[in-house]
């Protein structure tokens, strides 16, 4: 076909030109046979995608000429051949096809024409794929674009796609300003929730749907099954003739059932993300493959050094091979990664999705055997396990079969001498599975002491107004340390463990090598290690670490996905409510709600808790549900929502339904968003609303109006405005339906007259229509239209009020109980405060508490609730709400500032600063002060000597290998193996020291950094705590030390070892080839130029993701507590979206953080890249000179440096994100102080105060700096011995008298002396030590109880026994079967409200000082307390000066004086009678409490 030229003849001349016949044949015939083998498959794909019409943009008619030139260009090619053939010039045929086959598709100087097509034809092929590269305009009529932000990645040309370019604007604009969440790309509509979780959803009901029809055929065939077992006479398969036990019978009837019917979860992850994923895989068996050729040129160009004849092109072009199969392999690597990481997010979104969807709609049965943080951890640290997965899932095939292809390889090379390399590397194994097990067992016993000393710091924290006015700080800053102590200690052995473990990982590859290398050279006198199998050799072994390392991560990390698949699948098999349970459509009934026969329980396999439920609404009727507490009002309430099981009955609710909890639920949005609820603004409607709840006055009172933002569960609203606002939701949803769960309750007297007489009586604005109210409230009942009275979850009685008073019966006794309180002037009914008080706004029982769910209540209201009290006293509700309600407002306190008229809002609690920029150099030596200077520079040393140790070996080898070439090799093998071990072993040995003198270093500097933020937070004044967020402060002990205790050491380590292996590289490639100096400083500029960009975009996204990602969790905590009230407005679909989108807001931050990774990767590794190339091709320059192993030593570090350059860069913005933490625990550890706990100078006499006398002098006080005066001049004087009361409004600054007198607030003006003794002038503790206060709220912590008596144990068992005793709880604790050492849970969880609030009297008794306070608890406690209470205050304070903060009046009639104070300054002060008698604010009080006529 070619006629006579020879085929190929290139290699052995000096010019590298194809011949003739290979550039006209192969060269021209292979992309043209690419393009009509993939013809077909793209006209499919055409037919398939409706893309719409081609927009002839410039650049498309600028492809357009190019490609018809091209096709002229071939078709003149081929008539200029038969016009040749014209003048008898007869070509082969070759010349004929070619220009053919291109002309249909889509060069030698004599023939003038051919040449000049040719370059023009070149031209014109690159111009194309120039062009082809840029992007296309989308098409006529397709969908329209309408993303104000669209992800240029959709529209992305194929080299930007390849190289990631179109991130590039990005990177430019994080670096020049900190990106913000405007800033980044709207999610592709592919990743979005929207497109997955339905997706994923749909896989899983099929899986449900398989499922259930596979159990029905089942249960068919049980039936048909059953007769043939005639061996006996036990259905069961009994102990008949078989001879197993029933139990064992079972235990296989059940395994033989349960099999085939699960839904598996797995496969419809599998079936939804399985393609995309295969994808990846694909590119990475293509990059294992591509992997193994670099090698392979590796020994081509160690050859071509030896070889002295060969041409110079030939190294050249080995050079570019070796620099573009690297690329290749770059490129390809990225791209899977790609696909993996995408799947991995997508896979996140879907469980997400799938989980919060779940969570809306589970029973009461399954809510309890989950708690919302199961749930959350199943969203959070399950979805991310899948999602860490997904990455490495591949290395389960690929990593076996690059050992396999590696191990071949070194076959070829070494012959069966590589068998003693691979036996050392699997001896490794063991060992290190055996550290990493001890290591994970470490990890188990410090996650232990990590839980133990933050729940401890969560409850000092939480308690800390508590421990500065007993001054306990001591006893509770040596407990925190003791556990601090344990936990270093199991840190210090992870570290030692974790040397020997980077020893062992440093020191494999070269012992492999070590053992292979001399197995080699001693098995056989004839085997002579040249530089070529030493080298080729050493980079295989190379590549054989990574698998190696990976297969046990992998394995271990498939294991705890396939733990967290089991508990995902079982949640999302939990049983749903029936929609169907109430009837919502039902037209033909004449009642608006109807109960007939139900039967209803919380879980199936719980006794039934409403039985027999008979019970008829008419339209537009108000009827209250009265009983006990625990009769079941709330079960019926919750009957009627559909949110109990029904055993059997009718249940039917006409219309839609508006519910208001016993437990109002807020959610954490502005006060309007709470009330509207997603329906539209209507101003006038709106208003209306607020006047009947009652709120306009609460509106004045907070700080931005109905704009203010609520925080969680409602926390800065008292618990009446809570239940106002669930109120005011209700009523402006204007629902046909209202179901009233005991609204009244947490409302004061004066205002539940309001919101009846306005909103739910006869009158309100909801007459007419249906309403549902159960209270306990008995003035209210003459006024409704029917009565429910139940009985232990029965309907006892049914009638209007006159008609049952008549009866006698439950109701008549009813009324008695209750009539009872309101002559003790008990507003409410105490005993549902009580009920309130002792079941806290439990997380999860939707408000059951009471009645049903028995399980442990959890404490994060109640320790939200602790911390919030903070100095108020009183609120705006009435004197007796809920004491625990006492949120941290305290604005309310004092009269507006001025500066509330401007439109921003002065907010309590700041936002938490997040740092933007770059992290100052100045932490990075704050931590190298932390380690230590010295220490410091040791460490750096001692890796410099490691570094020094590594390249001396490798040198060495080169050595021994240049010994080939002059035929020493026989005399020198004992030497040459002895030094390259001696300098191995030297170096395993300084990597084990370096890593463990780091560590050591680092476990100092955790210690240093934790003792003095422990210790600053302890002396922090009151105050901060008031304003900062408990959780913020609780984060720096936990997430911040967690980093300076485990993250930071390691990545540390990593920096270091990957920072000196490129600078050993460098040294090396240096040496051997000096001209390379002149490469690196612009590889170097490129690459710190790239690494500022990417750490400054990439730190930024990280700080962006992990910002939007808790209100992920915080949202779906929020739509579990209130899943009954969303479900009940049938907004289910509403949160779905909210929830959805929060998601796909974090995704947002997620996916260009994926992206930039991916950026990095492709242009660190092009340096790397670079360097290989010039390394090679420095070496080819220098071959005259360059003996082999010298080249084989440079060209393999060189080989090497792409993967530690790119750790490098990872490390250092790991670095910099983890340093951070020092900087967030220093900014805590530097927050200013209180005065000093003791000054030497100014102790008072041990036995002060004698007397207790007490004098306030012109003495002024505020909260904090910047806020008005709290108490304004205060002049008076008390002798020893006197009873003080101390009453006044809400506001008028009670309780700030009692933090004054413990210098809780400091002075503004004027001073405090007890008997002679300024109380300004001496410490803290001293002063603290010498007051005994009884607060209002009584705190406990965990641990004894007389660990909770006495801290120090100051006190003999028998003091403490007389304390309990006069205290009324010796009774109590000598029935504990630990006495005094019995266990108090957290927050004294497991004593009643009443038990607690008498430790804090025993507690009181032990002190026994001169001076005692009383903040008298409110509505915490029972009456009967209460009376014990006085009446030991009484007897044993009797020669006391006792200050008394009164809320009720009654308990102060007979003290000395009565102190009442107005707007903080004194109104009254003088004794009862004489206060009555004056007819003044004293007078008022007393009036209303019903004390005088």
């Amino acid at each position: 076909m070619c006629a006579s030229q020879v085929a190929n003849e290139t290699f052995h001349r000096d010019r590298p030109d194809l011949s003739e016949c290979f550039q006209l044949s192969v060269l021209a015939w292979l992309p043209c046979i690419f393009l009509w083998a993939a013809f077909p498959c793209y006209f499919y794909y055409l037919r398939r995608s409706k893309r719409g019409y081609i927009m002839m943009s410039l650049l498309n008619r600028f492809k357009t000429a190019f490609g018809l030139l091209l096709w002229i260009v071939c078709w003149i090619d081929l008539f200029y051949t038969f016009y040749e053939m014209r003048l008898s010039h007869s070509r082969p045929p070759i010349y004929f096809i070619t220009p053919l086959v291109l002309g249909m598709t889509m060069t030698d100087v004599p023939d003038k024409l051919r040449f000049t097509t040719f370059y023009f034809y070149f031209g014109l092929i690159l111009l194309e794929l120039i062009l082809c590269c840029f992007n296309e305009k989308p098409p006529l009529f397709s969908s329209v674009v309408t993303d104000p932000n669209p992800c240029p990645e959709t529209t992305a040309g194929f080299l930007s796609t390849v190289t990631f370019w179109w991130f590039t604007s990005l990177a430019i604009k994080g670096y020049k300003v900190p990106l913000e969440a405007k800033d980044l790309w709207s999610l592709n509509q592919r990743d979005s929730s929207g497109n997955m979780v339905p997706k994923l959803l749909k896989e899983w009901d099929k899986e449900q749907a398989k499922a259930k029809s596979s159990e029905q055929s089942l249960t068919s065939q049980a039936v048909y099954a059953k007769p043939q077992s005639s061996t006996t006479n036990h259905v069961s398969g009994g102990t008949g003739a078989n001879e197993s036990s029933p139990e064992e019978a079972e235990v296989l009837l059940s395994s033989h059932k349960a099999a085939p019917h699960k839904p598996s979860f797995l496969r419809a992850l599998i079936r939804s993300f399985g393609p995309y994923f295969l994808i990846g895989s694909v590119f990475k068996l293509m990059q294992d493959a591509i992997t193994f050729v670099n090698p392979q040129l590796l020994r081509m160009l160690i050859s071509f050094t030896k070889e002295k004849d060969t041409p110079d092109w030939w190294g050249y072009l080995l050079a570019f091979l070796m620099f573009f199969t690297a690329i290749l392999q770059t490129l390809i690597l990225h791209r899977h990664f790609q696909y993996c990481f995408v799947t991995g997010m997508n896979v996140r979104t879907a469980l997400i999705g799938a989980i919060y969807r779940k969570a809306l709609v589970i029973t009461n049965a399954a809510k309890r055997s989950s708690t919302v943080g199961e749930i959350v951890n199943l969203m959070s640290v399950d979805a991310q396990r899948f999602m860490d997965l997904t990455t490495f899932l591949n290395m389960l095939w690929s990593a076996p079969l690059q050992i396999i292809l590696a191990l071949y390889f070194l076959w070829q090379n070494l012959g069966p001498s590589v068998l003693a390399g691979v036996a050392v590397m699997v001896m490794l194994i063991p060992f290190n599975a055996f550290i990493a097990m001890k290591t994970r067992g470490y990890q188990v016993e410090q996650m232990q002491h990590k839980d133990a000393r933050i729940k401890l710091m969560s409850e000092i924290l939480n308690g800390i107004k508590v421990l500065k006015l007993y001054a306990w700080e001591n006893s509770f800053k040596d407990k925190v340390l003791a556990i601090r102590q344990k936990e270093l200690t199991v840190l210090r052995k992870t570290a030692y463990l974790g040397a020997l473990s980077t020893m062992a990982w440093t020191s494999a590859p070269f012992l492999v090598a070590l053992t292979t290398f001399a197995v080699y050279v001693t098995v056989d006198e004839n085997n002579v290690l040249d530089a070529e199998r030493a080298f080729v050799s050493l980079s295989l072994f190379n590549i054989l670490r990574f698998p190696l390392n990976m297969l046990p991560q992998v394995i271990s990390s498939l294991v705890q996905a396939s733990v967290s698949l089991k508990r995902i699948q079982n949640f999302l098999s939990h049983d749903e409510l029936d929609p169907t349970s109430v009837d919502r459509k039902n037209t033909s009934s004449a009642f608006a709600v109807s109960v007939v026969n139900g039967k209803f329980t919380w879980a199936k396999e719980d006794q039934p808790v409403l039985h027999n439920i008979n019970v008829m609404v008419p339209p537009g009727s108000l009827v209250a549900i009265v009983g006990h507490v625990g009769c079941g009002k709330s079960s019926l309430i919750s009957a009627l929502l559909g949110d109990m099981e029904k055993l059997e009955g009718e249940v039917s609710v006409r219309g839609s339904v508006a519910y208001v909890p016993q437990q109002a639920w807020i959610q954490n949005a502005t006060l309007r968003d709470n009330i509207l609820f997603g329906n539209a603004f209507n101003e006038c409607k709106y208003h209306r609303v607020l006047e009947a709840c009652a709120l306009t006055q609460d509106l004045q009172v907070l700080p931005g109006g109905d704009m203010t933002e609520i925080g969680e569960k409602g926390i800065n609203l008292s618990g009446g405005q809570r239940q106002r606002v669930s109120l005011a939701r209700a009523l402006y949803s204007g629902a046909d339906v209202y179901l009233l769960d005991d609204p009244l309750s947490a409302v004061d007297a004066h205002v539940s007259k309001h919101i009846f007489d306005n909103l739910i009586g006869p009158e309100g604005i909801l007459k007419g229509k249906t309403r549902v109210l159960v209270t306990h409230g008995i003035s209210y009942l003459p006024q409704v239209d029917n009565i429910v009275v139940m009985v232990d979850g029965r309907v006892s009685e049914m009638g209007s009020y006159q008609e049952l008073l008549k009866q006698n019966g439950a109701f008549a006794e009813f009324l008695r109980n209750y009539a009872m309180d309101d002559i003790i002037e008990e507003d409410e009914a105490t005993e549902d405060l009580m009920e309130d008080e002792l079941f806290p706004d439990d997380v999860l029982s939707n408000h059951h508490t009471d009645m049903v769910d028995n399980e442990p209540t959890v404490n994060e209201a109640k320790k939200t609730f602790m911390r919030q009290i903070s100095i108020m006293s009183g609120d705006s509700e009435n004197l007796r709400c809920r004491s625990v309600r006492r949120h941290g407002c305290s604005q309310r306190k004092h009269p507006e500032p001025q500066e509330k008229k401007s439109p921003e809002m002065e907010k309590l609690i700041q936002a938490e600063t997040a740092e933007t920029g770059r992290v100052k150099t100045k932490v990075f030596l704050e931590y190298a002060k932390a380690v230590g200077l010295v220490l410091s520079v040791i460490i750096c040393l001692l890796y410099g000597c490691q570094s020094a140790a590594a390249i001396g070996a490798n040198i060495w080898l080169s050595r021994w290998t240049d010994d080939a070439s002059t035929n020493s090799t026989k005399e020198n093998v004992q030497m040459r193996v002895g030094v390259y071990a001696a300098l191995g072993i030297a170096q395993g040995i300084l990597v084990m020291l370096s890593s463990f003198t780091l560590a050591m270093g680092n476990i100092g500097a955790a210690k240093k950094l934790h003792f003095n933020l422990l210790i600053n937070k302890l002396h922090t004044p009151q105050s901060f705590f008031d304003t900062t967020p408990i959780g913020r402060i609780i984060n720096r002990f936990s997430k911040d030390i967690y980093v300076i205790d485990e993250a930071l050491p390691s990545t540390v380590l990593m920096f270091l070892g990957t920072f000196f292996l490129s600078l050993s590289t460098m040294i090396v490639i240096i040496s051997s080839t000096p001209y390379f100096a002149l490469v690196i400083a612009p590889l170097a500029f490129i690459y710190v130029f790239v690494q500022r960009f990417y750490v400054a975009t990439s730190r930024q996204l990280k700080r962006l993701e992990s910002v939007s990602r808790s209100p992920i969790y915080s949202h779906f905590s929020e739509t579990v507590t209130g899943a009954s009230v969303i479900r009940a407005y049938g907004r289910d679909n509403t949160f779905v979206l909210m929830s959805d989108m929060k998601v796909d807001e974090n995704q947002k931050s997620y996916y260009p953080g994926i992206v930039s990774n991916r950026w990095l990767g492709v242009r660190i590794e092009f340096i790397g890249n670079c360097i290989v190339l010039f390394a090679a091709f420095f070496a080819v320059m220098g071959k005259e000179h360059l003996n082999p192993g010298l080249v084989g030593l440079s060209v393999s570090y060189a080989l090497q440096v792409t993967m530690s350059l790119n750790w490098m860069v990872r490390m250092t913005s790991d670095l910099e994100n983890n340093i951070v933490a020092v900087e967030r625990v220093k900014e805590y550890s530097e927050t200013k102080t209180e005065a000093p706990w003791e000054v030497e100078n100014k102790k008072p006499p041990p036995e002060w105060p004698m007397e207790g006398n007490v004098e306030f002098s012109k003495y002024s006080v505020r909260y904090r700096e910047g806020l008005d005066l709290v108490l304004r001049n205060i002049t008076l004087n008390v002798k020893g011995g006197e009873k003080i009361g101390i009453v006044g409004r809400t506001g008028a600054g009670k309780s700030s008298m009692t933090l004054c007198l413990f210098r809780l607030l400091e002075a503004a003006g004027g001073e405090i002396t007890i008997d002679n003794v300024k109380i300004s002038e001496i410490g803290l503790h001293d002063l603290r030590s010498k007051l005994t206060i009884i607060p209002q709220e009584p705190v406990l912590f965990s641990g004894t109880l007389r660990m909770n008596l006495d801290p120090f144990d100051k006190y003999s068992d028998e003091e403490v026994w007389k304390a309990l005793e006069h205290s009324h709880l010796n009774r109590f604790v000598s029935n504990q079967p630990a006495k005094l050492e019995m266990e108090c849970s957290e927050g004294g969880e497991n004593l009643s409200v009443g038990q607690r609030q008498l430790v804090c009297l025993a507690r009181a008794l032990l002190r026994k000082t001169r001076i005692l306070i009383l903040d008298e608890a409110t509505a915490a406690i029972d009456l009967e307390t209460d009376d014990l209470i006085q009446s030991t205050i009484r007897t044993q304070f009797q020669d006391c000066t006792v200050f008394t903060i009164a809320h009720r009046l009654n308990t102060i009639m007979d003290y000395t004086r009565v102190l009442v104070l107005d707007k903080g300054q004194i109104a009254e002060f003088d004794t009862p009678t004489n206060l009555l008698s004056q007819r003044g604010i004293f007078y008022g009080m007393a009036k209303d409490a019903g004390l005088v006529q």
